[in-house]
């Protein structure tokens, strides 16, 4: 998770005593993130945990892109801010953070600065993300697949990056790349800004609909967040085909069973998380906006972002894949060194 806090008014508090939180926060994810940086080189083995500093150290370039993007522009339309809250996560569980949050005290009625804020973070960090990506596949090969390791998630421009790189529409004719730790981090980058942009409750996707459509936007959040389980269910039934089709004669129905609700947990918890944030923010509504309509420069930034969002979207964020033959690499195979090329834990 990435962006702006809830957006309902924090109680003021006094912004010098908390830098050494800042800072603290921001180390504990360093530390969070090199250690899922190491895991993902070494597999069961942390050590040496100086190997995955080309995943944190890309991952949090991303991040801090994001989070100050957010900040600047809120200063700049003098909404007081706070500096970024990193969150740190066991590494163990995926990416090794939950991103970031800035918090506003007075949150802004005004839909141009709104807007502007909540547009300025993650274009920034899909700014930082596609060349640290395009730097990344550099450093990854291209090598049959190995069935049952972790397939990232594909979207638009992900693919057309890959093209780029590798010259080649991956994954394909049983190919895929495997993917260097900085490569990880810009995909890592372009999965949080996905999920920041998506145009519901109080997500950086949240204030920019809002923002560009008003206070009426809220009924269509609602119905929006009501949707995220059934777009669990989609991507379970569109998983397990593919599954069942890649598994061929060695296809046994209770793992693919398994592998698809992999593939579709995401939205679930994307659906709990939403809810929670709206909670915490003190309801499930965006607050209330202006009535002031929307110059033309920022209706075009609008759909700056609707465009970006397409172009990041993953309808299956990761999901454990079967193809391949069986003659392929050990399952959970992983190269050793900081130039590792495998495919990711999954997040």
């Amino acid at each position: 998770m990435s962006g702006p806090a809830a957006a309902r008014p924090v109680a003021a508090r006094p912004r010098q005593r908390s830098y050494l939180l800042h800072v603290g926060l921001f180390l504990a994810t360093f530390l969070t993130t090199t250690a899922a940086g190491a895991l993902y080189v070494h597999g069961q083995n942390i050590r040496p945990i100086a190997d995955g500093l080309p995943y944190s150290v890309p991952l949090l370039m991303i991040l801090v892109c994001h989070e100050f993007g957010h900040y600047f522009a809120a200063r700049a339309h003098g909404v007081d801010a706070s500096l970024p809250f990193f969150i740190p996560l066991p590494p163990g569980l995926g990416l090794g953070t939950m991103g970031a949050v800035i918090g506003m005290r007075n949150v802004t009625r005004d839909r141009r600065k709104l807007i502007d804020i909540g547009a300025a973070g993650p274009l920034a960090g899909l700014g930082m993300a596609i060349p640290i990506i395009l730097y990344g596949l550099s450093l990854s090969k291209v090598a049959p697949a190995v069935p049952h390791s972790i397939q990232e998630g594909n979207s638009l421009l992900y693919a057309l990056l890959k093209f780029m790189a590798k010259g080649a529409w991956l994954p394909g004719h049983n190919q895929d790349v495997f993917m260097h730790p900085t490569a990880w981090a810009g995909w890592a980058g372009l999965l949080v800004t996905m999920i920041n942009l998506m145009p519901i409750g109080q997500l950086d996707g949240g204030h920019i609909a809002t923002a560009y459509f008003g206070n009426g936007y809220r009924v269509v959040a609602r119905r929006l967040h009501r949707l995220l389980p059934l777009a669990a269910l989609a991507v379970f039934v569109w998983v397990y085909l593919n599954v069942r089709r890649e598994a061929g004669t060695r296809w046994d129905w209770v793992e693919g069973a398994v592998i698809a609700f992999g593939g579709a947990l995401p939205w679930v918890v994307w659906y709990v998380i939403v809810a929670a944030v709206g909670r915490l923010g003190g309801g499930p509504d965006h607050p209330p906006v202006d009535e002031q309509p929307l110059p033309r420069s920022r209706r075009f930034l609008f759909w700056v972002v609707v465009v970006a969002f397409i172009g990041i979207f993953m309808p299956v964020p990761y999901r454990e894949t079967l193809a391949g033959s069986d003659a392929a690499a050990a399952p959970g195979a992983t190269a050793a060194g900081a130039d590792a090329t495998v495919n990711p834990p999954a997040p």
